[in-house]
């Protein structure tokens, strides 16, 4: 599903990001965890072509992302508030999206009635513009748009942030779900190692730009990875 060969980030001579050969297979559910710098971002980025590898290239379902776009309409992510068009309401921005993504109105309104508990009254009908919710709510509204379209690969950075622990618990279980379908991809970085290790089957952690760790999340997983992280 995803291929990455040889890829390196510099900027002005340092090299933030280096992973020479990683593969993520179609229906995993992968969790990339590191300190701050640690590269995550840089990746998500590269892997979204926002910006460009310094050497080397990553695939998304056999294309390669930084040189055509047929990848794109297999692929939804959310990294963070930038992503969003703070001057439409939620309904006018998940209407959009849908129109992008080949949904009509009644295609987005089916999905979003699944996702009322995670909303919790806060963005369906507040009239409000997306720009004057909170971060938590912003972020809510980021992550179900990712959904719209039945995407084969779905990116959150960090999607744990800013939501209290009801949402988090609430969002745990809609990772689950998308990774119980052999045909979803699901990406997620965070500096929770708890909840990712919940919601993955796959952990990657990064240090200083490089792969250190690629384990098979098991009962032992999280202690594993607290005591990397505790040196």
């Amino acid at each position: 599903m995803i291929q990455i060969n040889q890829l390196s980030k510099s900027y002005n001579g340092t090299t933030v990001l280096k992973i020479d050969n990683l593969e993520i297979q179609k229906g995993e559910s992968f969790g990339l965890v590191g300190n701050n710098g640690a590269g995550k971002t840089t990746f998500f980025s590269l892997l979204l072509d926002l910006i460009q590898p310094t050497t080397g290239y990553i695939k998304n379902s056999g294309f390669q992302v930084n040189q055509t776009e047929s990848w794109k309409p297999l692929t939804a992510s959310f990294l963070d508030e930038s992503f969003l068009i703070g001057y439409l309401t939620p309904e006018e921005y998940f209407y959009f999206i849908g129109d992008l993504r080949g949904q009509n109105k009644a295609d987005v309104d089916a999905l979003l009635s699944k996702y009322g508990e995670f909303f919790n009254g806060e963005i369906l009908n507040s009239k409000k513009y997306i720009r004057d919710f909170s971060k938590g709510n912003q972020k809510k509204v980021g992550i179900i748009a990712t959904l719209i379209g039945k995407p084969e690969v779905i990116i959150l950075d960090e999607p744990f942030a800013n939501l209290d622990p009801t949402t988090q618990f609430r969002l745990k279980k809609i990772i689950k779900e998308l990774a119980d379908d052999p045909n979803v991809t699901v990406l997620v970085s965070s500096h929770d190692l708890q909840h990712t290790v919940e919601v993955s089957n796959r952990i990657v952690a990064l240090h200083k730009g490089e792969v250190v760790k690629d384990i098979q999340t098991s009962a032992e997983t999280l202690h594993e990875l607290e005591e990397f992280f505790a040196v």
